[in-house]
């Protein structure tokens, strides 16, 4: 028998590897060019959006308040019962159709890298529905704040993310206050329980830019919170301090308004980002030996800014990207090209991206990454040509749940684990298994298994799965062999 070809490898590298597991024909098609297939779905304009009936952040925390405050009344009656919990999966139900409207995207695009792109940024910039105010939220944040810009700058990614309504409720920065601002002293005076957050300022160092190693101090982190100080979110009439912020901030489509009107009530849409100066730390600051003046909100803007353009921000996102697409334990080599590449570019994620692609350890033939459960349904999907059903969203969020990767929930900001000992637990292959066995009973009657092995796996596709497959009693446990085997189950 003879060795398939480097063209063939490199065909089901691309689609398994970089992105989301191949569909009908799409390893033939890849097979010409695969880098240049690749790097076709790199542009500025960032990655696809799913498409539904979904609202952006600020209309869907209009609606989350506006149910979270009837739930808060049912509660007070014991003949409501049966509404609240109605009320409460309408909650649910907001989480739900992004999750479905994104699975959709992922199972049916043909540019899959591009897709896999914009979800490593979406994990690398978490948020979390575990937080309550976070979850009608969770998935208008990726679709604003990350998907717009993935392939811009990393600065103006960081910028957006750090701004977003969705960050600032999971990491609390919305009600931090200076102690010697206005509204610091203000508060003193009537003893109420506010102050400083530092949360925002240490995830956006340790996690967002230069990384646990990256040489910041805890004085790094409380001073960087002062900067940030003020950037909050509008909550309604009568709440003060907004003021607009200069442009060149972050930017996240129309969701980019901001307050504006002094000391007095937030103007703006509620639920959208504002300044609040009447709550901004006053002073120099001083993070990584650098002195920010006071000015307001550009002081947080300019020491963000200076951390996208670290060399430890640019060694961090390049020990990420590399575990995330080759190996838990990643290739030196790769790695140190990945940084290089960020620095020389100044931060552009296209470039980034291509340099990526064009890196020979990329291309290694051993497969070493084990999928999530999200990328293992994705996967399976796209195997069959199918996708998830939009009117039966529940059916997918709780195969994802039961495999231990519950909708935009995400344990910590840390994000999902990125690595093989997280997800191939013997827990975990069972509960894969149950998925497999059921899914293949309806993918037995629309494919035969063999092909369907060959044009999801392509070269990477062993005598020995071949064979499994081949010997199967049925169609559906042949499927189901199929799903399971360890050249399926690994990219």
């Amino acid at each position: 028998m003879a060795l398939p070809s480097s063209s063939d490898v490199n065909a089901a590298i691309a689609a398994t590897r970089f992105g989301l597991g191949a569909q009908p024909g799409e390893i033939e098609a890849t097979r010409a060019d695969p880098r240049g297939f690749l790097k076709a779905q790199i542009r500025l304009e960032g990655a696809d959006q799913p498409e539904g009936n979904l609202g952006n952040s600020a209309e869907n925390l209009i609606v989350f308040q506006g149910l979270r405050k009837e739930r808060k009344d049912l509660k007070n009656d014991a003949a409501g019962q049966a509404t609240l919990k109605d009320v409460q999966m309408q909650i649910r139900e907001m989480a739900i159709a992004e999750m479905a409207s994104r699975g959709r995207l992922a199972a049916t695009t043909h540019a899959a890298f591009r897709e896999r792109w914009a979800l490593f940024w979406a994990n690398h910039f978490t948020v979390s529905a575990t937080k309550g105010a976070v979850a009608p939220i969770a998935g208008s944040f990726e679709r604003e704040a990350i998907r717009p810009n993935v392939f811009g700058r990393f600065q103006d990614l960081l910028l957006a993310s750090s701004e977003h309504p969705a960050m600032l409720l999971y990491l609390d920065q919305a009600q931090s206050v200076g102690p010697d601002s206005p509204a610091g002293q203000s508060a003193q005076g009537r003893k109420r329980q506010v102050g400083l957050n530092e949360n925002l300022a240490r995830e956006i160092m340790e996690l967002h830019t230069v990384g646990v190693n990256g040489g910041y101090s805890q004085a790094d982190v409380t001073e960087f919170a002062r900067a940030l100080t003020g950037w909050s979110i509008v909550r309604g009439q009568g709440e003060g301090g907004g003021q607009a912020r200069p442009q060149g901030g972050g930017r996240f489509g129309r969701f980019a308004r901001a307050g504006g009107g002094g000391q007095g009530a937030d103007v703006g849409q509620p639920g959208t980002f504002t300044f609040r100066p009447f709550a901004h730390e006053p002073g120099v600051r001083h993070v990584l030996n650098h002195a920010y003046n006071q000015d307001g909100y550009n002081q947080g803007r300019a020491v963000l800014l200076d951390l996208a353009a670290s060399p430890a921000t640019a060694r961090h996102i390049a020990r990420k990207l590399a575990i995330h697409f080759v190996a838990d334990d990643p290739p030196p080599a790769l790695v140190a090209r990945l940084e290089q590449s960020y620095m020389a570019s100044g931060g552009r994620l296209d470039v980034l991206a291509a340099t990526l692609i064009d890196s020979p350890e990329a291309w290694e033939p051993t497969a070493a990454k084990f999928k999530t459960p999200y990328e293992f349904l994705i996967s399976s999907w796209r195997v069959a040509g199918a996708a998830p059903d939009l009117d039966n969203p529940r059916k997918f969020v709780g195969s994802m749940t039961a495999m231990g990767q519950k909708p935009f929930s995400p344990p910590s900001p840390k994000g999902w684990a990125d690595d093989t000992a997280e997800w191939a637990s013997p827990d975990g292959i069972i509960k894969r298994m149950a998925w497999s066995e059921a899914a293949a009973k309806v993918m037995a009657a629309q494919m035969d298994p063999l092909e369907a092995a060959r044009s999801a796996l392509g070269a990477r596709l062993t005598p020995q799965a071949e064979t499994a497959i081949s010997r199967a009693e049925t169609r559906p446990e042949a499927f189901a062999v199929l799903l399971m085997s360890p050249e399926f189950q690994r990219r």
